[in-house]
C-alpha cells in the first residue's frame, strides 16, 4: 500500500512539473501578482470565476503544488511509521524539505518578478524533488526489497533468507550515473535558456542561422548553443549505457526495460526541441518538451538506481559457503572411543528382574509401545 501511494505522489508529481512549464510557456509567471495569497484571498478560497487568462494557469500551479505538498507529508510520515529502514524515514524527509524549499522560491520568484537565478533554482530544485519521489517509489517496490531476485518469502520488506541481489557491474554503474548528471546539467541548460528568454536565440534547426555553428555569438545564443551541444552528449551517453545494457544484462528486465525506454523518450524529447523551435515555441509542445525531459532523468535515474542495488547498505546477497578443510586423524578418533566406559546404572539389577522369557522388557503400564 505503501508504494502504490509513493505511486500516486509521483504521478501528481508529473502533473505539477507540467503545470509549472505551462505557467512559463505562457508568461503566466506574474498573473496572481502577490503570494501566498492570491490577490489577497487565500488560494484556498480564491473564487473560481476569477480563474481567467493567465490567472488559471498560475493559480492551479499552486494549487497542484499544494496537493503535492500536502501527500508528501502524508508520504514522509507513512515513511517513518512504517518503514523499519533508517535511510528510507530520511529520504522521505528529505523529500518533504525539498517541496517546502520548492514552494518558497516559487514564491520568492512571483515576489521578485521572475529573476531568472531564482527561476532557473526554482526548476532545477523541481527535478530534484521529481527524482526524490520516483526514488521512493522504487526504494519500496516488492522487486528492489527482494534484490530482484524473483524469489521472497512475501514479507513486504526483508526476506527471510539471502537471496541474490542486483547485477554487480561497475561499468554499468559508472556509464548510467555520469549519464544521470549529464541529464540533470542539460535539464538545468533548458532552464537557464526559458528563462533568460533565449529559446529562439537560434531561430532554425537542425543548422544555425543556416551554418553547423553560430556565424555570430552573444550571450543567449550562446545558452543556445550550449543546450543544443548537451543534448548531443546526452544522446549519446544514453545510447552508449543503453548498448551496454542489452549486450551484457539482456537477461535482466530490471535493466532492460528503462534502457529501452529511455531510448524511445529520448528520441521524442529530440523531436520535441525540433518542434519547439520550429513551432516558434508552440506552447503545448514546449511544456511536453520539459515533461519530456523530466522523465528522461528520472527513468535514468532508475537505471542507475537500480545498477546500484547490490550496492546498497543491507542488501541481500547470495551467500557462498566454504568447503570443510578440516582434517580427521582416524587411528587417534578409534582410540579415544574405545578408551571411554559408561558408569554402571544403579537400575541394572532391577532391568535384569524386568526381563521375561522372551528376553523383552516389561511394556510401561500404560500399554504404550516403547
Amino acid at each position: 500500500m505503501l508504494h502504490r501511494f509513493a505511486k500516486v505522489v509521483v504521478g501528481c508529481t508529473v502533473l505539477l512539473v507540467l503545470a509549472g512549464s505551462l505557467v512559463t510557456s505562457t508568461d503566466s509567471g506574474l498573473s496572481v501578482p502577490d503570494w501566498p495569497t492570491s490577490y489577497g484571498w487565500s488560494m484556498f478560497t480564491f473564487p473560481p470565476s476569477r480563474w481567467v487568462g493567465g490567472i488559471l494557469y498560475e493559480h492551479g500551479h499552486r494549487l497542484i503544488a499544494s496537493t503535492v505538498g500536502f501527500l508528501t507529508i502524508v508520504l514522509a510520515a507513512w515513511l517513518w511509521v512504517q518503514d523499519p529502514r533508517r535511510w528510507m524515514k530520511r529520504l522521505g524527509f528529505t523529500a518533504l524539505g525539498a517541496v517546502i524549499a520548492q514552494g518558497v522560491l516559487g514564491g520568492l520568484t512571483v515576489l521578485f518578478f521572475l529573476p531568472a537565478p531564482v527561476s532557473t533554482a526554482h526548476a532545477g530544485l523541481a527535478e530534484i524533488f521529481f527524482c526524490l519521489t520516483v526514488a521512493i517509489a522504487l526504494f519500496t517496490s516488492p522487486r528492489w526489497i527482494a534484490g530482484y531476485s524473483g524469489v521472497g518469502d512475501g514479507s513486504p520488506y526483508l526476506t527471510s533468507r539471502p537471496v541474490p541481489a542486483g547485477v554487480d557491474d561497475a561499468m554499468l554503474r559508472r556509464m548510467a550515473t555520469t549519464a544521470t548528471v549529464l541529464i540533470y546539467i542539460q535539464i538545468l541548460l533548458g532552464a537557464t535558456m526559458r528563462h533568460t528568454g533565449a529559446g529562439l536565440a537560434i531561430p532554425d534547426f537542425p543548422l544555425m542561422f543556416g551554418h553547423l555553428v553560430p556565424p555570430r555569438w552573444d550571450g543567449k545564443i550562446a545558452i543556445h548553443f550550449a543546450h543544443r551541444a548537451g543534448a548531443l552528449v546526452v544522446t549519446l551517453a544514453i545510447l552508449a549505457t543503453s548498448a551496454h545494457v542489452w549486450y551484457q544484462h539482456a537477461g535482466r528486465r530490471e535493466l532492460t526495460r528503462p534502457a529501452s525506454i529511455i531510448v524511445a523518450l529520448v528520441a521524442v524529447q529530440v523531436a520535441l526541441g525540433a518542434f519547439t523551435v520550429l513551432s516558434r515555441r508552440d506552447v503545448w509542445i514546449n511544456s511536453s518538451h520539459v515533461v519530456c525531459g523530466a522523465l528522461v532523468l528520472t527513468t535514468s535515474l532508475v537505471l542507475t538506481l537500480r545498477s546500484w542495488r547490490v550496492k546498497f547498505a543491507g542488501a541481500p546477497v547470495a551467500v557462498r559457503l566454504k568447503p570443510d578443510t578440516t582434517t580427521v586423524d582416524a587411528a587417534a578418533t578409534a582410540h579415544a572411543l574405545r578408551s571411554v566406559r559408561l558408569p554402571p546404572s544403579h537400575n541394572a539389577s532391577a532391568d535384569r528382574r524386568s526381563l521375561g522369557g522372551g528376553g523383552q522388557a516389561d511394556l510401561p503400564a500404560t500399554g504404550a509401545r516403547p
